[in-house]
């Protein structure tokens, strides 16, 4: 009849943590920086404004649809979440190393902790998106409605990626550089600065199989209908599960060996 009680404790316990760890991330962040929140910004931000010179005043050249500035701003503020985020879990386990030894906590806490802060930064952000949707007339329409399934399914999409990254670096030290430079060709193989309907037909097998495809498309839904795919949605969904479980099976199968292995 204790065993009940004690595992409830243990999990408000594991939340609480993870909210603490959340908040310590923010903190640091903000707190030593003259700018503070408007670094969370400022980099999605200036991201925009090049591509959309590129495109709009320099080439000439229409990709994506109009207002440019918006459809690239509703793809390019989650993907900061994504690339910091899973950069970040690359050194999740070495980054707070002596917290990791002594602290006895679910090990899913030192990345979801990196997950939940970067997905605050993400939601604190969002006014500046709206700020271009009013000053360049976006029409909103009640696509709008898919936003908070797709913040689910990208805080899940993930915490899956972290959830194998994480223990594989502290065996394969390489991984973390091969991280960053598998981001990198992500950012370009993913429809941010142009819709998974630009892509040339050899080149749509790459949309289907990148869940950040659909995941984008219902953050651009709210402004541009013709982004909605449901087939390409749903495939983005069951790939963001499937991360998911590879994720936890991973994890759960690594993580004594990495806690032997720090």
């Amino acid at each position: 009849m204790t065993s009940a009680p004690r595992q409830l404790s243990r999990r408000a316990s594991a939340w609480s943590t993870l909210w603490l760890l959340t908040k310590r991330d923010l903190k640091v962040r903000y707190s030593t920086s003259l700018l503070g929140y408007v670094w969370s910004i400022l980099d999605p931000l200036l991201m925009s404004l090049i591509y959309w010179f590129v495109f709009t005043q320099v080439f000439d050249r229409t990709v994506g649809e109009q207002p440019y500035i918006v459809f690239l701003l509703t793809a390019m503020l989650p993907w900061v979440w994504v690339n910091g985020s899973i950069s970040d879990a690359s050194k999740a386990f070495q980054r707070d190393l002596k917290l990791v030894r002594s602290v006895s906590l679910p090990r899913w806490i030192w990345v979801g902790h990196l997950v939940c802060s970067k997905g605050i930064e993400f939601l604190l952000s969002l006014p500046v998106l709206a700020i271009f949707a009013i000053a360049t007339g976006a029409r909103v329409g009640w696509g709008l409605a898919l936003l908070p399934v797709a913040v689910i399914l990208l805080a899940t999409l993930v915490l899956g990626v972290g959830l194998i990254i994480a223990p594989l670096t502290v065996y394969f030290r390489d991984l973390e550089r091969a991280t960053k430079l598998v981001l990198r060709v992500l950012f370009y193989a993913s429809p941010i600065i142009y819709g998974a309907s630009d892509l040339p037909e050899f080149a749509q097998p790459i949309a289907w199989l990148n869940p950040l495809s659909g995941i984008f498309a219902m953050f651009r839904a709210g402004f541009f209908p013709d982004q909605i795919n449901w087939a390409l949605m749903g495939v983005s969904a069951l790939i963001t599960l499937v991360f998911l479980g590879v994720g936890i099976l991973v994890f759960r199968r690594t993580i004594g060996g990495v806690l032997k292995e720090l």
